[in-house]
């Protein structure tokens, strides 16, 4: 299916067959009050904007990865510009016996980045990983948590439907901070509770380095990236690494340079190869590279490390 480009909101608007907007670079819809839902009929946008949404459909199941979500009320998630956004329709088994196609309810802020220009928001918002997160991996929210989320969201709305003053964008500005500030809270609460699932992804993870090392090309192909890794666990790589932060204080690529010392701690320790045909067995051009690598790790040369088993 061919994408569709939206620039604008007041364009996104249009689509939706809404009136125009009430401000050019930001708006809040209120689902309830779409007669056309995009949720009965498959569809792929492009959106030249920012996109936070809120939503719920109570005939369809939603899913994180390969389970369903905890929550059984609010599902929000962030889209950056320029990324593809694809929905599905619930398959009719999903749904009751005799149920139509219902449209969500919730809400959808929409944000283009000229708003945000020249200030300081402007800057950091991309440094909030969960933008890049896949649809899949969403945010489900508690009650409470949903709360505060809509709280923050009506604030904004009553900001840009008042008056416009010379304090009104940066009133908006802070109170979006704020809610981007919830979000990444609400997120890591969510890798935490997750605990089944996420220590099976983390089984993964090692079954896949495992895997990997294990084939001994490490020499043609070099270390596994963070993207190959992702791609094996079907999961974003922002997402990986925000998970693995929480879970275990380290990214995924320091869980990669860690398979690769094990395997070099094991080599050094009991064969005769030397530091550089280990090196370059392990995929590493230059074997001051591994040398750099293998100390800022262990706080020994491999050398210090191969002469303390003599």
């Amino acid at each position: 299916m061919q994408p569709r480009r939206i620039s604008t909101i007041s364009e996104y608007h249009q689509v939706r067959e809404l009136p125009r907007p009430e401000h050019p670079l930001i708006s809040v819809i209120n689902l309830d009050q779409l007669d056309k839902s995009y949720d009965c009929e498959p569809v792929s946008l492009v959106l030249d904007f920012y996109s936070i949404a809120l939503k719920r459909n109570p005939h369809s199941k939603m899913k994180y990865g390969q389970q369903t979500y905890d929550f059984d009320e609010g599902v929000l998630f962030f889209i950056a510009p320029g990324q593809v956004f694809s929905i599905e329709p619930a398959p009719a088994s999903d749904r009751p016996a005799g149920a139509n196609p219902v449209k969500s309810s919730g809400w959808i802020m929409l944000i283009h980045p000229d708003f945000l220009w020249n200030t300081p928001l402007a800057r950091t918002i991309r440094h909030y990983d969960y933008f890049d997160y896949a649809v899949h991996e969403a945010l489900f929210l508690s009650d409470k948590e949903e709360e505060t989320m809509v709280g923050i969201i009506r604030s904004i709305q009553q900001e840009y439907q008042s008056a416009i003053d010379t304090l009104s964008r940066d009133i908006i500005v802070a109170q979006l901070e704020v809610l981007l500030k919830y979000a990444e809270r609400f997120y890591k609460r969510q890798f935490i509770t997750r605990s089944l699932t996420n220590n099976k992804l983390l089984d993964r993870l090692e079954s896949t380095l495992d895997a990997y090392f294990a084939r001994e090309l490490l020499i043609e192909t070099g270390l596994p990236t963070v993207q190959y890794v992702a791609d094996a666990l079907n999961v974003s790589p922002n997402y990986l690494s925000g998970l693995l932060k929480t879970l275990t204080g380290q990214s995924t690529q320091q869980h990669i340079h860690n398979k690769l010392i094990e395997r070099a701690k094991a080599q050094l320790s009991t064969t005769d190869l030397s530091v550089n045909e280990i090196a370059y067995a392990l995929g590493f051009e230059h074997p001051q590279s591994f040398s750099k690598l293998f100390k800022s790790k262990t706080s020994q040369s491999p050398v210090e490390f191969r002469q303390s088993f003599n």
